[in-house]
């Protein structure tokens, strides 16, 4: 759905938090190189930029496993992550972490805030998206800000995800897709101030906003702001035809990857996935595959090997499989690791192997 007023973009359809992030969640952020990557030149470029020491106070909200919040901790800063599901919370404490195990609400955050947590650094990478109410959680941040902190959100970029067809990042985890118009609109209702973005590579194209309180003020208001606005006019997000060939896309994808399965099953060729991500689940799903056309998909994740991918029932197995069967093509499902899965298993170009990914359009090589 499309707010006709404010232009944010939601799921019509979606689950309770309580059962979306439970004791048994799976995903864990130190599976990824290139992501543990990513939060260890954060870490430096936040702590180069904002002067962070060890007196300093970092405040990490959907911390997960602990792979960002540790690269501060190492640094000799205060630490405390906010983390709902046990599994990964159970993680993170494994390395050292102060972790309060919970979701942030106002409610929380007025807690937190009056035992005397007020962040210098506050991090939500990858979670306003997660989150049913955006409003409340952005209150809630900016309450458990220091007067003079900054907050940084990251999330996949609307205009990225529309224009390359990304419908796979569409699923029951995420409840809102987020421009930096409807960011901007979000803070300034909790008090808070945008006054930089990046736009970066991560999960498809995602942006990186800066945020302040607003009764500080302390910082400029970069140019980046004014420029990113402007491309989203400029793409025109605020009509609706910017969204109109959504579902064309997404149909040519589903057409173009099930001619693929069909095709190789056909010549006697197998065809193998990687990584059992949420995304690459949502695709799966839509085109109707089943075992029949992808024989099983690996991960390196202990927790979810052994188990089936849901819907599909396409069975998740360790990489070990995957040197046995030697199959002719391997279907990387998280399409934004590409350049991290084909080093890994470039040893499939031994037997002939190849590579392919689905979005933003069929591609093999």
């Amino acid at each position: 759905m499309v707010c006709d007023n404010c232009r944010l973009v939601q799921t019509e359809d979606f689950a309770a938090t309580e059962e979306l992030f439970d004791a048994e969640y799976a995903y864990f952020s130190g599976f990824s190189k290139s992501w543990v990557a990513h939060c260890e030149r954060y870490a430096s470029e936040m702590t180069d930029r904002f002067g962070l020491d060890a007196g300093s106070q970092v405040v990490e909200v959907a911390s997960n496993d602990g792979t960002l919040l540790r690269f501060f901790h190492e640094r000799g800063m205060r630490c405390t992550g906010i983390e709902p599901t046990a599994s990964t919370a159970s993680a993170a404490r494994g390395l050292g972490l102060h972790i309060l195990e919970e979701f942030l609400t106002r409610v929380s955050a007025e807690r937190m805030a009056s035992e005397g947590l007020a962040a210098d650094l506050l991090t939500a990478n990858n979670v306003v998206a997660h989150v049913p109410d955006v409003d409340d959680f952005a209150a809630a941040c900016g309450r458990l800000l220091a007067p003079g902190g900054v907050a940084t959100f990251e999330f996949p970029h609307l205009i990225r995800l529309v224009a390359e067809g990304q419908f796979d990042t569409i699923y029951h985890e995420h409840f809102s897709y987020l421009s930096l118009k409807v960011m901007d609109r979000i803070a300034t209702a909790a008090g808070l101030m945008v006054f930089d973005v990046e736009r970066l590579p991560t999960h498809g194209g995602s942006l990186r906003v800066y945020l302040q309180r607003t009764d500080a003020g302390v910082r400029p208001i970069e140019e980046s702001v004014e420029a990113t606005l402007a491309i989203e006019v400029e793409a025109g997000i605020d009509h609706p035809a910017f969204y109109s060939g959504f579902q064309e896309q997404a149909d040519r994808i589903k057409d173009d990857l099930l001619r693929f399965l069909l095709d190789t099953r056909g010549e006697g060729r197998m065809v193998v996935g990687y990584g059992a991500a949420a995304k690459g689940n949502t695709l799966l799903n839509y085109a109707g595959v089943r075992p029949d056309l992808l024989r099983f998909v690996v991960d390196q994740n202990p927790a979810k090997q052994g188990r089936y991918l849901p819907g599909s029932r396409i069975p998740i197995v360790p990489e070990e499989a995957l040197i046995a069967a030697r199959p002719d093509h391997v279907l990387i499902l998280p399409w934004n690791l590409r350049e991290e899965v084909e080093q890994r298993l470039s040893y499939i170009r031994d037997w002939g192997g190849t590579f392919a990914t689905a979005i933003p359009e069929l591609r093999i090589w």
